[in-house]
């Protein structure tokens, strides 16, 4: 029998930026900083840094030197939304996590098999481009790859790319696009302990590779 891909239901965003900024660095202790924004004008929204062909409209950072702009302190994290509360929340990965993302059908096959085998799982956010972003330990950017291979896939014929040092997601409620950023499975006490990205790959690289060969077909 074929495994039911069923969507996770996105929780509702709430929080405004500032608030949600604060939060993570406060209850996660996870280092946040403030990138770009939407605005709009004559019913158009655009990305604040004011490129037409902007690839990540309202979600990307500002500066060149955003890694060291990042901080978990709640205190400094308050000063930064003050200035411009309208600031998407970006979270750096290779601090605190590592993100393993995903097409969107092939991480809600992934997800679904995943709570089955009752492995464990951290935070799990949704983007308004379709995509599943899977929170795992620091260190997964150097161990994917092999694993992928022990498991007979080529990384390079899968569709999923691992965020790590250098790199950063952007977190709910963040604006990007049509849509905004939200959590298909949220961080809570039970889920602040991530497992590594070993214990997810198995069943991630299955479904991506299930969803590129539908793409073949189609």
């Amino acid at each position: 029998m074929e495994d039911t891909i069923g969507a996770p239901q996105p929780l509702a965003v709430t929080e405004h930026l500032p608030e949600a900024a604060v939060r993570y660095a406060d209850e996660r202790h996870w280092d946040v900083f403030p990138g770009s924004w939407l605005d709009e004008s004559g019913g158009v929204q655009h990305c604040s840094c004011g490129f037409s062909g902007c690839p990540a409209p309202g979600a990307h950072p500002t500066h060149t030197d955003w890694p060291g702009q990042a901080t978990g302190s709640g205190v400094a994290v308050r000063r930064m939304w003050s200035k411009e509360p309208r600031a998407s929340v970006l979270l750096p990965t290779g601090r605190s996590f590592d993100a393993i993302d995903v097409p969107e059908v092939a991480g809600c096959l992934a997800l679904a098999r995943m709570e089955r085998m009752e492995l464990p799982l951290g935070p799990v956010l949704c983007t308004p481009n379709r995509r599943l972003v899977f929170f795992v330990l620091p260190g997964a950017s150097a161990k994917v790859p092999d694993t992928v291979r022990r498991l007979g896939w080529l990384p390079s014929a899968l569709d999923m790319v691992v965020r790590g040092d250098g790199d950063y997601v952007a977190a709910p409620p963040t604006r990007m696009g049509r849509g905004s950023v939200q959590w298909a499975r949220q961080p809570t006490a039970l889920n602040r302990w991530l497992p590594d990205a070993e214990e997810l790959i198995s069943p991630l690289a299955y479904a991506c590779g299930r969803e590129a060969a539908a793409q073949r077909n189609r």
